[in-house]
């Protein structure tokens, strides 16, 4: 058997997670900071769309990490 080159390091990974909610996108955002990831942005709306409201974090590993909501807020 023949092993394949190792796959390059590829660090600063974008990882985007659909939230259900803004609450959701703030208690991403919470729980990461509590848990070692660093402020990227708190949650807030963003300029991709009128309801684009997400929040970003580098974890431990220093990936970007955001969580965002696609849904208008409740009125």
């Amino acid at each position: 058997m023949r092993l394949g080159p190792q796959p390059d390091d590829a660090p600063r990974r974008h990882c985007c997670f659909k939230a259900p909610s803004r609450a959701a996108v703030e208690a991403f955002w919470q729980a990461g900071l509590a848990h070692g990831g660093i402020d990227l942005g708190a949650p807030g709306l963003r300029h991709y769309h009128a309801s684009y409201y997400a929040a970003f974090l580098f974890d431990p590993d220093g990936n970007r990490i955001e969580a965002v909501c696609h849904r208008a807020e409740a009125g």
